[in-house]
């Protein structure tokens, strides 16, 4: 029996919620990525980073995704993490670099000054420069 089984959520909740998440990827895939192709990272070695674990469920799902597409090695660098969470994408990266895991760890805002959300128009003009960046090198 599973946890959601004893949970006040419907199936039919779940997948709606699910629905609207893989929605909201589309967009996000469609939004960032605009005409470039996927990244080929076979071979290479691939850093991810992101400002922090707190369940990791995010981290994980982007190593596993990334992983189908043969990178050499999987590295992954937070500032701070869930000592819980960085335990378990250790299963999943070649690497995972975390320079605090505090415990109790709670959120990661909470270890951050400044904590804004991204938006969509930061993102698009970081990637524009990164494949700018990476045009010259």
């Amino acid at each position: 029996m599973t946890i959601l089984s004893h949970a006040w959520t419907l199936p039919a909740d779940i997948d709606s919620v699910a629905a609207a998440e893989l929605q909201e990827l589309e967009r996000r895939v469609a939004t960032y990525r605009g005409n470039r192709p996927p990244l080929d990272v076979a071979g290479k070695t691939i850093i991810v980073v992101d400002d922090g674990l707190a369940t990791g469920a995010m981290m994980r799902a982007a190593l596993i995704a990334l992983r189908r597409s043969g990178p050499a090695r999987l590295v992954v660098a937070v500032p701070v993490g869930a000592p819980d969470s960085c335990r378990r994408i250790e299963d999943d990266a070649d690497e995972v670099v975390c320079l605090a895991r505090p415990d109790p760890f709670q959120a990661v805002g909470l270890w951050y000054r400044d904590f804004p959300q991204t938006s969509d128009d930061e993102v698009r003009d970081l990637l524009d420069k990164a494949e700018s960046f990476g045009r010259r090198a």
